[in-house]
């Protein structure tokens, strides 16, 4: 379990830390562009330097994980997974909480599972209600019942009781609520070997590829160790895509490309959003802990933890597609969108968490620790502070001069849009890939929506800004001064869908 929010002493001291290393560079920018002008442009170069080069290295990431995505797409994974000896003995374990989402969202949910390429009777649907909108799931838990209830091995509901002691209200509360009821279930099938179920903890609106399942059963046949592993397929945006907001379909193609290089470093991956694991490693760890935020990649920690190290992501290089936030307004997207994104920066949390539990595992090689260490403060640092360092900041220096006729100072301006003209490329890259993971134009959608797929584009340092570092050093300010964040729901729209 995590340390109660609120506790003081030293674990109040680390949660301070990521907050004070932005808000100091910020902070320092700022004073030596009018103290000591110098010194601030040739950190605002090398800094620049450092991104265009990380923009480099990102774009070779993508572009490698890209082929893959196109390689796995062409993959008949279900008649591959028919040529292993025992595969219909792995049971698929869907968990899909909910709460306040309509019954066209639920219908969809259970539609896309009837579609899935797997053997329906290996499929055990759990929808996870909350007692804070009882009404609203019992009501729609009787017509899902009725029509979908013989369709799968099993389709349970739970309702998880508000209000408990430990626990903020949001989805890793309730989905440790589901795994407990679902223990209770498994009790009960000796039929089903617990070795045999792999997890598959899905938002409400996720909609998986036909193989995915296949795929997911394939891997955990065939790779090293199956359940020392987490299993993190392609997260696409896409459900709505066509009738997102501009900012709202830039920063989600900017999620997915994150995604995409990450998938090719698995040695430095954290479970993201909608993804999948054994049933027996989420037993052994105690599921999901129910007093935090970023469920979704805490419970690859919890693993890591648990087996000292020997723990893993195993990249599945097929898709599982989402809503894009939205809004009733296109004010209220925006409103949602920068709320998502401060949830997802709220991962800062795991900074004081991992410090904490490394003291206390004394097997996991120091080298793992470090590069955990390293490569989640880098990341929470360049989230909250690069956008303002490149675009805003950058500038500051040459406006607080007068009459600087120094060779730096009449050179930089040229060498800064040098780099910055280096740095687009992955604009102009990751622009293009976006194309080929567009679903479908819509009927609905007019034919010069092409046009404002590329143009969105141009609002890439805006969103950079705005949707990105903001929200982020939002939530690392909150969580530097103590004011913790609740669980923000994304709202669902229920629109047609994109296909």
């Amino acid at each position: 379990m995590s340390v109660t929010f609120g506790q003081y002493g030293k674990y109040r001291a680390l949660e301070i830390i990521p907050g004070l290393l932005s808000w100091g560079i910020l902070s320092a920018a700022v004073i030596s562009a009018f103290v000591v002008p110098t010194v601030a442009v040739v950190f605002i170069i090398v800094f620049d330097l450092y991104w265009m080069l990380r923009v480099f290295y990102f774009i070779i990431h993508v572009l490698v994980s890209y082929t893959q995505y196109r390689r796995s797409l062409k993959i008949n994974w279900y008649e591959l997974l028919t040529g292993l000896a025992n595969w219909d003995k792995v049971y698929h374990l869907i968990l899909l909480p909910t709460y306040k989402e309509d019954l066209p969202i639920l219908e969809e949910a259970m539609e896309s599972l009837l579609r899935a390429q797997y053997r329906k009777d290996r499929l055990i649907v759990v929808l996870g209600g909350e007692e804070r909108d009882q009404k609203n799931f019992l009501r729609y838990k009787e017509d899902l019942e009725k029509r979908y209830k013989h369709q799968f091995a099993a389709l349970l509901f739970t309702l998880h009781p508000s209000d408990l002691p430990g626990e903020i209200p949001g989805k890793g509360s309730n989905m440790r609520h589901m795994g407990l009821e679902v223990q209770k279930y498994f009790a009960g099938r000796p039929d089903i070997h617990p070795d045999d179920v792999v997890v598959s903890a899905f938002d409400v609106d996720t909609i998986a590829h036909p193989q995915y399942l296949a795929c997911l059963a394939y891997m955990f046949r065939t790779v090293d160790k199956p359940h020392r592993s987490s299993y993190q397929p392609i997260t696409l945006f896409s459900n709505n895509i066509w009738s997102a907001t501009a900012p709202v379909r830039v920063a989600a193609f900017g999620t997915v490309f994150w995604l995409f290089s990450e998938l090719v470093r698995p040695e430095r991956m954290w479970t993201f959003s909608s993804h999948s694991m054994s049933w027996k490693m989420l037993t052994e760890v105690g599921f999901w802990e129910p007093d935090l935020v970023s469920e979704d990649s805490r419970i690859f920690m919890q693993g890591f933890l648990h087996y000292d190290g020997d723990y893993r992501v195993t990249p599945i290089f097929l898709p599982v597609s989402m809503d894009a936030v939205a809004g009733n307004t296109y004010w209220e997207s925006l409103v949602a969108l920068y709320k998502q994104q401060r949830r997802w920066a709220w991962g800062v949390e795991h900074f004081p968490y991992m410090l904490k539990q490394f003291k206390h595992h004394p097997k996991l090689p120091r080298k793992d620790k470090l590069r955990y260490i390293f490569n989640h403060l880098e990341g929470m640092f360049t989230w909250a502070t690069a956008p303002f360092l490149i675009f805003v900041l950058g500038y500051l220096p040459f406006l607080t001069v007068d009459n600087a006729e120094s060779a730096l100072f009449v050179n930089s301006p040229y060498t800064l849009q040098f780099m910055m003209r280096g740095a687009t490329l992955g604009v102009f890259v990751t622009g293009a890939l976006s194309f080929f993971l567009l679903p479908m134009r819509p009927s609905r959608a007019p034919r010069w929506n092409w046009l404002l797929m590329l143009a969105q584009w141009a609002l890439l340092p805006v969103t950079f800004i705005v949707f990105g570092a903001l929200p982020a050093l939002d939530a690392q300010t909150r969580f530097m001064l103590g004011k913790y964040l609740g669980f923000n729901v994304t709202k669902k729209i229920v629109t047609p869908r994109d296909t």
